[in-house]
């Protein structure tokens, strides 16, 4: 992902740093998700149907991450509607998770369940972070990690019959360039709290990887796909 911000060199090369994170650590460069797009068998329906009810516990919940980061007296303006937009997102991923049935059964539940709880708890100390920038900059690697997020998501809700209406999360471009504004006294906090957030994502899919392994699945390619 290529950035071309102005403003202040320190912001600057935290928009840089995040991008490249988000591009080379998001849910973008994931085996797993990459697999999930390719496959059209018995076990990728299970694995999809894993995937949304796992998205739902780790982002289905209000106030989020993205609500708590609205209200910073630093946040922002479209960050008041990126909330509003997220709610949207939240009412999708339940709809999905409604249409998809059951959670698959797989063997080691409660190591995994574990792992979950413990993936949330870190988003919510994010979002209670008294680390001035900290909330702001794990906000904004959500919105950008959210459309690789959201693609898995139109492809799941396809499957299940879901209409998925476009997101109206303000584009990465505008993530970026605001990163690029941020003043050297919260840019190091924006960008620990948008590298925190991407490591979540990242063990969020090898969680599902492990869960898929666990089942015996095997994603096979769709005939005639990359």
């Amino acid at each position: 992902m290529e950035v071309s911000v102005a403003g202040d060199t320190i912001g600057h090369a935290a928009a840089v740093r995040i991008a490249r994170s988000a591009a080379m650590d998001g849910s973008v460069s994931h085996p797993h998700r990459a697999a999930l797009a390719r496959s059209a068998d018995a076990p990728a329906l299970r694995a999809r149907t894993d995937f949304v009810h796992h998205l739902c516990a780790l982002h289905g919940r209000h106030p989020g991450l993205i609500d708590a980061a609205a209200g910073d007296l630093h946040a922002p303006d479209w960050m008041g509607t990126a909330a509003i937009a997220f709610a949207g997102e939240r009412a999708l991923l339940a709809q999905i998770a409604a249409a998809a049935g059951p959670v698959p059964g797989t063997p080691g539940q409660a190591a995994s369940e574990a792992a979950l709880l413990q993936q949330r708890h870190v988003l919510e100390t994010l979002g209670r972070s008294d680390r001035a920038g900290c909330t702001l900059g794990a906000a904004a690697a959500l919105i950008l990690d959210w459309a690789a997020m959201r693609e898995t998501l139109n492809l799941v809700a396809l499957r299940f019959g879901v209409d998925a209406t476009p997101s109206a999360l303000p584009p990465g471009d505008l993530v970026l360039a605001w990163i690029g504004r941020t003043d050297a006294a919260r840019a190091r906090a924006v960008t620990f709290g948008a590298e925190q957030l991407l490591a979540q994502h990242r063990g969020f899919w090898s969680l599902l990887e492990a869960r898929h392994h666990a089942r015996g699945g095997d994603l096979t390619p769709v005939a005639g796909a990359a």
